[in-house]
């Protein structure tokens, strides 16, 4: 069997768009006695007031803690008397889900889908319960340097955007949601609009359709409002830098880059491949070798590289000795520099390259695996075929592609320096 035969695609790929709009991606494995459902729909961080910072991840968080049909104790031993799983989470742009079970319990994720998304009751004991976990998860976090680092960082680089917000809310914010927020949120967010569902394993394409039509085909909600439109975004003019000091740290925690390209940007094949001779490949390319390895200067250095709906980052991110911050950011700078002015080596590129393509298989051996792949393509409008055109598209990017994807984004005077730390 060839790679391309065994990568998902048109040829084994089924697409139906329902009456309601969901969008149903179903892939069999019949080597598999288990079936995978993951999928999102339209209601994320984005939508929140900034003073309710948080509400869809609340909102997210409480949807298994009871249902019309079943109490959080019933809907538990349901999921745990067949070895099942199931959980929601929310991003920026959409509510996630996913879960897995043998594939004769399909019945029962695809009915704690319906019923988590249309009929839960919040109730009020497990919604303080949770409010408790949130504001123990932001006081640990309000001491971890690599998260305030980060936080830092996204609320220099996105001033004055939503994406400059924490999606998991700030203390205040946790505190000021209600339940009733929580029950507004849901009835006027959580709709079929935007709605995608991948079902993947042991069942076949039309009886998983089947089944998924049959359990949500008559979720609607009128008052579901469309996609929004991001706001843009304003590039630095100079760098600038934040310190978030945390006393008594051993170590400090440095981000430092910028802007990078959307997922939809014809610079974002060539701006991945880079990153990763940058600052992923083997001991973190470029950047782990050098400022770590070399210099000893950090503990551990790397560079990363996303995008999404929206623009994406591009930064290096290290963590050291207080007292080497200052040198890790210079030498960093100079690795970003150096970048962005130098070709690549043939080898580097033929590396990394060969990394790409090797690696996506693995990433799609489990039905978890494709099911989140399918829903990436969707997500991103990437086309069935996607995966069929991923080695070649990564074979045409060239030294030439890495460097003027460097020189359009790595502008060293205009960085973005998240520090957290003693």
């Amino acid at each position: 069997m060839t790679v391309k035969q065994s990568l998902p695609g048109p040829e084994d790929i089924t697409r139906v768009t329902l009456p309601n709009g969901i969008v149903i991606l179903a892939r069999p494995n019949f080597n598999s006695p288990s079936v995978v459902v993951n999928g999102y729909f339209g209601a994320g961080s984005l939508f929140e007031a900034p003073e309710l910072a948080g509400l869809s991840n609340f909102t997210a968080a409480a949807l298994l803690r009871g249902t019309q049909q079943r109490t959080f104790q019933q809907i538990y031993e349901a999921l745990e008397s067949a070895g099942a799983s199931l959980g929601f989470s929310s991003g920026v742009h959409t509510t996630s889900f996913g879960g897995r079970a043998l594939v004769e319990d399909l019945d029962l994720l695809l009915g704690l889908i319906r019923e988590s998304v249309q009929g839960p009751v919040f109730p009020s004991e497990h919604i303080e319960r949770l409010r408790t976990q949130f504001l123990t998860h932001l006081a640990i976090r309000a001491q971890n340097t690599g998260e305030m680092a980060s936080q830092a960082f996204d609320e220099i680089i996105f001033a004055g955007h939503p994406y400059s917000r924490p999606e998991d809310g700030t203390v205040e914010s946790v505190q000021a949601i209600q339940r009733q927020d929580i029950l507004n949120f849901h009835n006027c967010f959580y709709g079929p609009k935007g709605c995608v569902i991948a079902i993947v394993g042991g069942v076949e394409p039309q009886k998983a359709v089947e089944k998924a039509q049959a359990y949500l085909g008559d979720w609607t909600n009128p008052d579901q409002p469309d996609a929004l439109s991001l706001p843009p975004i304003t590039p630095l003019e100079k760098t600038v830098r934040r310190q978030v000091t945390l006393p008594g740290k051993s170590q400090s925690d440095v981000i430092i880059g910028t802007i990078g390209p959307h997922r939809a940007s014809p610079d974002y094949v060539a701006a991945s491949v880079g990153n990763n001779i940058l600052g992923q490949f083997g001991m973190y390319g470029r950047i782990g070798r050098n400022v770590r390895e070399k210099a000893g200067l950090a503990y551990y250095a790397f560079s990363h590289m996303n995008g999404g709906i929206g623009p994406g980052v591009w930064f290096a991110g290290a963590g050291v000795d207080p007292a080497n911050v200052n040198k890790a950011i210079d030498l960093i700078q100079i690795e970003f520099k150096r970048f962005s002015e130098e070709l690549v080596a043939d080898e580097e590129l033929a590396d990394t390259q060969d990394n790409f393509i090797g690696r996506l298989p693995l990433g799609l051996e489990s039905n978890g695996g494709v099911a989140g792949g399918l829903c990436y393509l969707e997500r991103h409008r990437l086309g069935l075929d996607y995966y069929y055109r991923y080695a070649g598209m990564v074979r045409r990017i060239t030294k030439e592609d890495v460097l003027e994807t460097a020189r359009r984004y790595l502008d060293t005077s205009r960085m973005a320096i998240g520090i957290a730390g003693s």
